[in-house]
């Protein structure tokens, strides 16, 4: 959808994303809970916006609250983070890994009703509350859990090794694995970068060697995949503030320090059905290209994009789906470098989710605050060049096995 009123990003913050490969992390001591991160990222952008007096309502995005932490009724968390939210209205959306997507989405129709000027969207999760095998029967939520008895012990990786090894036997499993063991080694470089990003302090002097000497190997995990090509289990959250223009007068930013919203889709794909082809993610493919179309821009215009990497082969077939590559050579396109910060076209910038880590609620929201930094020069040491003629960004959450997508197009304000 093409708004039919401007509407601005602004203020966005990130908590750390918390997990291993943190040094603070040690999952013998006791970890925050989901208040400490709703209030954090929350009074993270409150503080930049002048506070809860300017906000009109509030939306969070959250996947398995209820099952990891014992907790519903996330609305109730809104006037926890400041007093000045109390009795405002607020709300929370599901949809999986892209939650935080669909928070986004809820806050900009929001704005776009005339109900608010400006909207504070989060998204959460925190999910160290179990062991990994037992979080993996709960993240298999996002999938059709009719499937889940005949899946894989590791449901999600089980099914993202499937589209790996048809994508092996489609187009030749060297060169592929050459491609994803490169996005790795992306993300790892940008994740150095980034303080708050899970794998900031990952020492591995060659990540892509790393990745692509470990063979994958289904006795010990899944067939297809190696653990590296895996985001991992992560606590977190993120926060920005969605305006009209009203609103920016409100909380005193100028356009050009926000992000302007010129394009918005969601779209869903059936979850009872297999994809229709393993090696195509199609409803990213749809939204992306309905959501590149209603801005009036081609990919190439784009200066830099997030994309859900909850594995290597989900990048990869997401650089296919954008148009940057066809078929069977998105992973070229990844190993000549064109993905990089300094490539042609930099995605994932802080990390994504394999390097900046995975809160799965929150990913969407961490998107957007990531392309908010970079088209206004906020992204510190993993800032990368906006070029006059590109000053457009791009966020692109999945939910499930390319099942809940938003995709949104974005503008230097």
């Amino acid at each position: 959808m093409k708004p039919n009123k401007k509407v601005y990003m602004v203020g966005g913050y990130n908590t750390i994303s918390l997990g291993t490969g943190r040094k603070e992390f040690n999952p013998k001591v006791e970890r925050h809970g989901i208040e400490h991160y709703l209030k954090e990222a929350g009074q993270g952008v409150l503080n930049q916006i002048g506070g809860a007096q300017n906000v009109d309502d509030g939306v969070i995005g959250n996947f398995m609250a209820a099952r990891f932490n014992n907790q519903a009724n996330l609305p109730g968390f809104l006037p926890m983070i400041d007093a000045g939210l109390s009795m405002k209205y607020g709300t929370s959306v599901e949809g999986a890994c892209g939650s935080g997507g669909l928070a986004l989405q809820a806050g900009i129709r929001n704005v776009l009703s005339g109900a608010s000027e400006v909207s504070l969207a989060l998204g959460v999760e925190v999910q160290n509350t179990m062991k990994a095998i037992y979080g993996a029967d709960v993240l298999a939520g996002a999938g059709w859990f009719q499937k889940r008895k005949a899946g894989h012990a590791y449901f999600f990786p089980g099914q993202f090794s499937e589209r790996a090894g048809a994508y092996f036997d489609k187009y030749g499993k060297e060169k592929a694995r050459k491609g994803m063991s490169r996005w790795y080694a992306n993300a790892i470089e940008n994740a150095r970068l980034d303080p708050t990003a899970q794998e900031y302090h990952n020492a591995t002097a060659d990540p892509y060697s790393a990745c692509f000497k470990m063979e994958p190997n289904g006795k010990s995990f899944v067939d297809n995949l190696n653990v590296l090509d895996c985001s991992k289990v992560s606590d977190g959250a993120s926060g920005i503030a969605i305006c009209s223009e009203e609103g920016l007068k409100r909380i005193g930013f100028a356009k050009s320090e926000a992000a302007e919203v010129v394009s918005f889709v969601q779209s869903v794909r059936d979850i009872t059905q297999d994809p229709t082809d393993l090696t195509v993610l199609e409803a990213i493919k749809y939204a992306a290209n309905k959501a590149l179309e209603e801005a009036g821009i081609s990919v190439h215009q784009l200066a830099t994009a997030e994309v859900h990497d909850c594995f290597s082969i989900a990048g990869i077939l997401t650089v296919e789906a954008l148009g940057l590559a066809l078929p069977g050579e998105g992973c070229d396109y990844v190993f000549q470098g064109n993905t990089a910060r300094n490539g042609i076209m930099p995605i994932n910038t802080s990390g994504g989710l394999i390097g900046w880590g995975h809160p799965t609620g929150a990913t969407g929201v961490h998107q957007a605050v990531t392309i908010w930094q970079q088209l206004t020069g906020r992204a510190g040491a993993y800032q990368v060049n906006i070029p006059e003629d590109r000053p457009y960004g791009m966020t692109i959450n999945m939910g499930g096995d390319d099942v809940t997508i938003s995709a949104i197009v974005y503008k230097r304000g």
